[in-house]
């Protein structure tokens, strides 16, 4: 059977032309990530008015093809000029920029595009095989389940907008608040429409993404009239050729933190609104603890070049085995390919890949022709990157705002919906200026649907709310919440206060109790070993007299 859809999806994906737009993605999306300051995201955002013509499969894989080639496209700026052209190659420039500063970018580069081919490939193929496993998981998920999965990943993603952990509460609370304009999908009544037809059908879910991410990061791009004019890097006579054989045999040399890494990126993606910008910090620093030379991390070696780009590369997988098998966007950019599906009238849930195969498969293949299309392209693209930096940003962002309104408008063919993109982007720039950050507010509108059905279904079966606490998958997902709530405060309080000492232990007690009370034999023997974990953690710092250890920090940035 596995193997009939494999086939059938590469007959889908085998014409001429789906192999164009796929180099075509991957070639923009290169580009789109080596630009500082336009988002991975933001590419994949503005890819999907263009996709809505084609059938599932192709539009789908178009969209693949621009977010992988965005994920390894952010390393050619943070190598050569020390900007990362996204915040999931931040942790690049620590070692990258060091190395070509030696007179070795050559190598930076070819080190660069192995580890996140290697990362690339990894991640799809746990692509392949968990997704279909977690979807059957997912069968067992009830109403009440579902709702505190969505609380779980609106928690999760709070907790990771920085130390203003409110901020990121609001933020979330507003999108859930976008989603309930128009139409009550439960029992059909009009809400905050204030009497308009137009805003019976609610906002767009298209034009309110690329209004908050493209529109609101154009208008930070151009608000400062001399930096409008000056173009992105004055770094642009730079000539550089990859050094493939050398970088292939560093990679290979140290190919347990290219697997520890890759790890790391696709636990990471499964995370709701975690993203690129955290794998890559938290691969480089296990890399550097690892290692036996942790001081010459931040000199330009190759170890921490491989770590972040093997994890943001991986990244995705993850993201994408959650959207596939749950339903649940693991970033921005699988929440656009979760909005590139509802348009084409298929919904992700656990019987996904079973009933849809073809289109499951495809996405499947998609991401693995697209790995191999990026690593063949990325040494032409390098020289067409030159060039881009020498344009001056105010045109830039014209020509970007251009297909952004076209592309919108493009869509339901709605005047409405270009004010919608105006609207948001400047509601989205106000909100980057006051600090609050945009993955919860997106995810909201995604998930703000999910979980308002999901509790009416609840409701309508029983109006007793003990369900949501006495459920194995929903105390289970309820628990987790509680404690990623916790999170920022324990990071911050982290080697300073004793309580954290009992924030491991006891997060690893709490969970074991929903793992023991869903049965069979493998939960409750990974109950018994997470239990067993945390008390041997507990026990372990009782014997060193509950000292608090020192910790280095890194500032996570935002996706």
């Amino acid at each position: 059977m596995i193997i009939e859809n494999i086939l059938a999806a590469f007959v889908e994906l085998g014409t001429i032309k789906t192999f164009i737009l796929m180099m075509v993605g991957v070639a923009g999306g290169l580009i789109a990530g080596a630009i500082p300051g336009f988002t991975i995201a933001m590419a994949v955002v503005l890819t999907l008015p263009f996709t809505f013509g084609m059938p599932a499969p192709q539009g789908l894989a178009t969209m693949v093809s621009v977010l992988v080639g965005g994920l390894s496209g952010g390393l050619m700026a943070g190598i050569l000029t020390g900007i990362p052209g996204t915040p999931s190659s931040v942790a690049t420039t620590f070692d990258g920029f060091p190395m070509a500063r030696r007179g070795e970018p050559g190598l930076a580069l070819g080190i660069g595009v192995w580890s996140s081919f290697s990362g690339g490939i990894i991640s799809a193929i746990l692509l392949v095989t968990l997704a279909p496993q977690l979807a059957r998981i997912g069968l067992e998920f009830n109403p009440w389940d579902y709702f505190m999965l969505v609380m779980f990943a609106l928690t999760i993603t709070a907790s990771l907008a920085g130390e203003n952990m409110v901020k990121g509460l609001i933020a979330g609370a507003m999108g859930l608040l976008i989603r309930t304009v128009g139409e009550d999908e439960a029992i059909g009544m009009a809400r905050f429409n204030f009497g308009s037809d137009t805003l019976l059908q609610g906002f767009d879910f298209i034009a309110v993404l690329i209004g908050l991410f493209a529109f609101s990061q154009l208008l930070r791009d151009v608000r400062d009239p001399v930096a409008a004019r000056k173009s992105l890097t004055d770094k642009g006579t730079i000539y550089v050729r990859i050094e493939h054989r050398r970088a292939v045999r560093e990679v290979l040399k140290r190919w347990t933190i290219v697997v520890r890494s890759s790890l790391i990126g696709v636990f990471t993606g499964i995370l709701p609104g975690a993203g690129g910008s955290i794998a890559n910090i938290l691969a480089y620093d296990q890399a550097k603890k690892a290692s036996k030379h942790p001081e010459k991390f931040g000199t330009g070696i190759a170890d921490g070049i491989i770590a972040p780009e093997s994890s943001n590369n991986a990244v995705e997988g993850g993201a994408l085995i959650m959207m596939m098998a749950l339903g649940i966007p693991g970033d921005v950019t699988t929440a656009v390919m979760l909005g590139a599906l509802l348009i084409h009238d298929v919904i992700p849930s656990p019987t996904f890949i079973a009933e849809e195969p073809l289109i499951a498969y495809s996405i499947f293949i998609s991401f693995f022709l697209a790995t191999f299309m990026m690593l063949g392209l990325q040494s032409f693209m390098l020289r067409v990157f030159v060039l881009v930096t020498r344009i001056r940003m105010y045109v830039l962002a014209g020509v970007i705002l251009g297909f952004c309104g076209i592309g919108v408008f493009a869509i339901n063919n709605i005047e409405f919906d270009v004010w919608t993109l105006v609207w948001f982007g400047i509601l989205g720039f106000l909100m980057r200026h006051f600090g609050f950050p945009l993955a919860p507010m997106i995810l909201g509108v995604v998930l703000g649907n999910i979980a308002e059905l999901n509790l009416a279904r609840a409701m309508a079966i029983t109006t007793d709310i003990s369900p949501f606490f006495t459920r194995p998958w929903s105390l289970f997902f309820f628990t987790i919440a509680i404690f990623s709530a916790v999170f920022p405060l324990f990071q911050g309080h982290r080697g300073k206060k004793k309580w954290t000492l009992f924030y491991l232990p006891v997060a690893c007690f709490a969970v074991s109790v929903p793992l023991y009370m869903m049965g069979g034999v493998t939960r409750p023997i990974l109950a018994t070993i997470v239990f067993a974990y945390g008390a041997y953690t507990l026990w372990r710092r009782a014997q060193g007299g509950w000292q608090l250890e020192a910790v280095k920090r890194h500032d996570l940035v935002e996706e």
